[in-house]
């Protein structure tokens, strides 16, 4: 259930931040979302781990090596960063994020708990909102039918998931994404969008 909204919380023109756990479904919304909205920015995340199939560099992630990352990290250029699944890094360049605001753009944030308490720390005036699955069983099945994952890291995977679901109570807004298009149109609402149709390609998409 979503917390009661002020003219403030439904400004478009602000940061908002996606969360939740592994396999919600999370890329998915923000692919429906910006399909519907190309004007809402959503900021590509770095990370240190290998494209999967079919991922392209600075389209999916801007896929640095450990050094580079550090580096980066090292010179202040990120605005959160976090190890996921006790593994990859991952990271928020807060150059490119700040630039969009500061332009008066809509700014979307897709990104995992540890990222968002940090965003929270820096930028709480951002609008925090916490997808979640209709069920853990629904979220499992998820998991194993996207099958880009073997035994052993879809259980690490299970195992974050279980920390991040108990995290909900510290989001502003929690969406459940049942079906993607409804999930969506909830978020358009939260973020304060005008209502668009919705993407038919969308209806059946699978969850990532």
């Amino acid at each position: 259930m979503s917390a009661p909204t002020t003219p403030r919380d439904r400004d478009p023109a602000r940061l908002t931040v996606l969360a939740g756990p592994t396999a919600v479904g999370k890329g998915t919304v923000s692919a429906d979302l910006r399909a519907r909205y190309p004007e809402v920015w959503l900021s590509v995340s770095a990370t240190t781990r290998a494209p999967r199939p079919g991922e392209v560099d600075g389209v999916h992630y801007l896929f640095l090596t450990t050094e580079e990352f550090e580096r980066r990290l090292a010179a202040g250029e990120f605005l959160e960063t976090a190890v996921v699944h006790g593994q990859n890094r991952y990271g928020t360049l807060r150059g490119p994020v700040d630039e969009r605001l500061a332009a008066g753009e809509p700014v979307l944030l897709e990104i995992d708990l540890q990222g968002a308490r940090q965003v929270r720390e820096s930028m709480p005036d951002a609008r925090f909102v916490f997808l979640a699955p209709p069920s853990w069983d629904e979220l499992e099945r998820r998991l194993v039918g996207r099958g880009t994952e073997g035994p052993e890291e879809r259980e690490r995977r299970l195992a974050t998931a279980r920390v991040e679901m108990a995290a909900e109570a510290e989001f502003d807004h929690v969406i459940v994404n049942d079906v993607v298009t409804r999930a969506t149109d909830e978020l358009v609402s939260v973020i304060g969008l005008a209502p668009r149709p919705a993407n038919p390609v969308a209806e059946g998409a699978p969850l990532r």
